[in-house]
């Protein structure tokens, strides 16, 4: 019996892992797709933003969110009953891909196919780190080694690492093929660094692919035959030989919900100041927009904040706004949503 090849697609919060899935899924190219999308917070954005974009390769009784938890720390509970009830359709699709959250390990989930009851039916086609080259170059991420090896020197007990730089080995160490993405928004010398500090993290042999707006051909990513499930020992994890748990609490996350907005642009500019003032590294959701039928996607990522209308709100949907924010532990929740009140109405959790 073959086993159905299944692609993970890893990447921090905001590098594009939608986006890609969305270009996936609508030059499918016959491909039947199942997808599973597992989100660090409680509003289920990017499975909305996928629904519907091709039914015909990736019906929504294919698209299976796991919401409210990072899917590398519930893979007992979440994703191998997800994962049985996908392999025992009787029409399994051609490829599954699983998007996991900005936060998540690859590596432990890589493991979970090695499950007795996955592993003779389903195999990690590959892991696919995708990167926001915009971020990398600014220094988000990886740090600059000289400056880092001066300040060691000035302070040794310095702490070697932050919570982003584990999170960018970690992907990168496991990654089959890593995707440079928004690259239209850095110049050729920033891009050229960044290809070496991504280099410096990946095993030999890894395929490094340039790529605006998520588009890369779906020949590149599918079909790359890693079992990576198989070759665990190459693949580098902090975590290694520690207990299998773990946890994220260097992050935290919240929703902010209101109503209509009056003032757009009033709202766009107090998310602006706010991401400043208070380090927020993610802002995501849907905003309804008083006068207009249409429902506003919000992405923003670091300083970058982008907005769009996907679709009409519809009739049985509950017009609303709701806003997902994501940021290192200690994110001060009653100020942001305090900043908030003036232009979102009525403010919850």
């Amino acid at each position: 019996m073959s086993k159905v090849p299944t692609t993970v697609i890893t990447g921090f919060l905001g590098a594009g892992k939608t986006t890609l899935i969305r270009h996936l899924l609508q030059n499918a190219k016959g491909r039947r797709l199942a997808l599973i999308i597992n989100e660090f917070g409680d509003v289920g954005v990017d499975g909305e933003l996928v629904k519907g974009c091709n039914d015909e390769a990736c019906p929504q009784d294919d698209i299976v969110e796991l919401a409210n938890g990072c899917i590398c720390c519930t893979v007992a509970d979440d994703f191998l009953p997800t994962m049985q009830k996908l392999l025992d359709r009787e029409n399994k699709p051609d490829h599954i891909i699983i998007e996991t959250s900005g936060l998540a390990l690859p590596k432990p989930l890589v493991k979970a196919f090695q499950w007795p009851d996955i592993r003779t039916r389903a195999t990690v086609d590959g892991v696919v780190a995708l990167i926001d080259a915009d971020a990398v170059a600014a220094g988000r991420f990886a740090a600059d080694e000289a400056a880092l090896a001066a300040a060691r020197a000035a302070d040794p007990m310095l702490d070697h690492e932050s919570p982003l730089e584990e999170l960018f080995e970690e992907q990168l160490g496991c990654a089959d093929m890593v995707v440079l993405n928004k690259t239209d928004l850095v110049d050729a010398d920033a891009l050229a660094h960044v290809e070496t500090l991504v280099l410096a993290e990946t095993r030999p042999g890894v395929k490094i692919v340039r790529a605006d707006h998520g588009a890369v051909d779906i020949a590149a990513l599918l079909g790359i035959t890693a079992a990576a499930e198989d070759d665990l020992d190459s693949r580098p994890s902090h975590i290694d030989g520690l207990d299998e748990d773990h946890d994220h609490d260097d992050f935290d996350s919240f929703v902010v919900s209101g109503d209509d907005v009056a003032d757009l642009d009033a709202l766009l500019a107090r998310l602006k100041d706010l991401i400043a003032e208070h380090d927020i590294l993610r802002v995501k959701g849907m905003v309804a927009v008083g006068g207009k039928p249409g429902r506003l996607v919000v992405q923003a990522v670091g300083p970058r904040i982008q907005h769009f209308y996907d679709r009409a709100w519809l009739p049985q949907e509950m017009r609303r706004t709701q806003l997902v924010v994501i940021g290192q532990k200690g994110l001060d929740r009653a100020a942001i949503e305090a900043g908030l009140a003036g232009v979102l109405g009525s403010v919850d959790a």
